[in-house]
């Protein structure tokens, strides 16, 4: 992973078009169907190296990567599940980190 891209790899920003999308994300209804573990952290230095602590941006431009929300496992690129805790946040399947980059 490059490092100066590393810092920014988990800032996201939802958009409402699949075509604006970077990645197609859907939200599983339990851990163990999940690709990735995402944590929502506070701040945008909070945010991780894309190891899944994620800061939603405000706007567009802050974010490294544009993600839209589907309703189907099959129509996403990556499945994740909410995790309550920092430490819980990690990929489940390490087969899809390029998703991030």
């Amino acid at each position: 992973m490059f490092l100066g891209l590393g810092l920014q790899a988990q800032k996201v920003y939802s958009v409402n078009s699949e075509y604006q999308a970077d990645v197609k994300v859907v939200v599983v209804d339990a851990e163990y169907k999940a690709d990735l573990l995402v944590y929502k952290v506070k701040s945008d230095y909070q945010a991780g190296q894309n190891d899944g602590k994620w800061f939603f941006t405000a706007s567009e431009y802050q974010a490294k990567k544009k993600v839209f929300f589907v309703d189907s496992e099959y129509r996403a690129d990556l499945k994740i599940y909410f995790v309550d805790a920092e430490y819980r946040a990690g990929w489940k399947n390490s087969g899809k980190k390029h998703l991030l980059y």
